[in-house]
């Protein structure tokens, strides 16, 4: 399962050597709704490659500031601290997974 983190726990994960998969997203929006379960399912096929979190953008403004995330959801994926791809919008899995594994190789 996808686990839901803050600001201190995304910038501690960022220093692992995992790549990081972040859902930004929040509990009003209908199409993050929408993405939450294609993230679940992907989150345990990956688990291994990846780790997979979300951030609600309304507890955590610093973070859609620092990001520029304007819109939701959000996907962004980190490698080595860094970031390394970002999706806008909802997407179904074949298309998300295709997205993500871009990126874990």
């Amino acid at each position: 399962m996808v686990q839901k983190f803050d600001t201190a726990a995304f910038r501690a994960a960022l220093d692992g050597k995992k790549t990081l998969v972040v859902d930004f997203y929040a509990d009003w929006c209908g199409p993050c709704r929408m993405l939450s379960p294609v993230m679940d399912a992907l989150s345990e096929e990956l688990a291994d490659k990846a780790e997979f979190v979300k951030i609600n953008v309304d507890d955590n403004p610093d973070l859609s500031r620092e990001y520029s995330i304007m819109s939701i959801p959000c996907v962004m994926v980190f490698k080595d601290g860094k970031l390394a791809g970002k999706k806008l919008g909802f997407a179904p899995k074949a298309a998300m997974q295709g997205f993500i594994e871009q990126y874990i190789g």
